[in-house]
């Protein structure tokens, strides 16, 4: 057998010609998977991937840099809707013009969408026409919102038609505005609860605004089992909310029944679980780190009682609480 043949038995082996005085050698299977190893500790080069851990994909930020401000944010909401809910139309309206422009001034920065001029512009005019078609009539209709929306996606295309090459992310940017702008006629549909029927605006409200104070709560002190990697809610959290609010339901309807008390579950579970998830969905975008503390904070504390507030109506319609 030749020098640089490689060996049969045993191990197996690999030739390798070194270029040294000795020709080749032989190189065992355990030698190349050090090298393997050794390959893996050194710096990586411009073409390598680089590996990204959860912690990385979060925004680093601790418990309490999510938590308080989100609480104190869902604080202020909900002591501006409840306390104006038994207001006249112009101070409700001021209540909800509030959280609308809000939620304008916080969604790019807090999404990070490309549509900085965009997106803010079509949101305002979302949110006047909505308000204006549910406070110009004598007797406004939650169907006469579905224009907005529809005028909204035409608006959007446009938008995008508009804006400069190259356009980056399209199809984000197109889905992000028409969110703003079903978030922010949702919103609007507040301005119909006191009219809606015989339950107390305040107790949707409350239910809402309760369950989503929870949640904070709960995960700035046990955000654990986690509901994903990188995101600091735990299901502890969202369960908590839920019956909290289902609590603040049953006490505000003020049942004496049986079905009273069922229909009260059910609107608490609703209401609770709509907010939660949603609030949820809000944290997974701040989790991205792509916006602002500020901007972070008041959509997790505003976009949530959007999501609710068609639920809202439709409970206090039928008069369950």
């Amino acid at each position: 057998m030749s020098p640089s043949s490689p060996s049969v038995t045993g191990s197996r082996h690999v030739t390798v010609h070194t270029g040294d005085a000795g020709g080749s050698r032989i190189r065992t299977r355990g030698e190349q998977r050090s090298r393997s190893a050794r390959r893996e500790d050194r710096a990586p080069g411009v073409c390598d991937d680089r590996a990204v851990t959860a912690t990385e994909a979060g925004p680093g930020l601790p418990a309490r840099a999510w938590h308080l401000p989100t609480a104190a944010g869902v604080a202020v909401a909900t002591a501006l809707l409840v306390g104006t809910a038994a207001a006249g139309e112009p101070i409700r309206l001021v209540a909800v013009a509030v959280l609308q422009v809000a939620l304008v001034m916080a969604w790019v920065p807090a999404t990070g969408i490309p549509a900085r001029a965009g997106a803010p512009a079509l949101g305002l005019a979302a949110a006047a026409g909505a308000d204006l078609l549910l406070v110009l009539p004598e007797r406004p209709e939650i169907g006469s919102l579905l224009a907005v929306p529809g005028l909204g996606l035409l608006a959007a295309v446009l938008h995008q038609m508009l804006r400069r090459a190259p356009r980056t992310d399209v199809v984000g940017s197109l889905a992000g505005v028409l969110l703003l702008v079903c978030a922010l006629t949702a919103l609007a549909v507040l301005l119909l609860l006191p009219a809606a029927g015989d339950t107390p605006a305040a107790v949707p409200l409350l239910v809402v605004g309760t369950t989503l104070l929870v949640v904070a709560l709960v995960d700035l002190v046990l955000p654990r089992p986690a509901v994903a990697a990188g995101v600091p809610r735990g299901v502890p959290a969202l369960v908590l909310g839920v019956l909290a609010g289902v609590a603040v339901a049953v006490v505000g309807s003020g049942a004496d029944d049986a079905g009273a008390l069922v229909g009260a579950v059910v609107a608490g579970l609703a209401l609770g679980a709509v907010a939660a998830l949603v609030g949820l969905a809000a944290g997974y975008v701040v989790a991205a780190g792509l916006g602002r503390a500020w901007a972070a904070t008041l959509l997790q504390a505003v976009l949530p009682f959007a999501a609710a507030a068609p639920v809202a109506f439709s409970v206090v319609l039928q008069n369950v609480l």
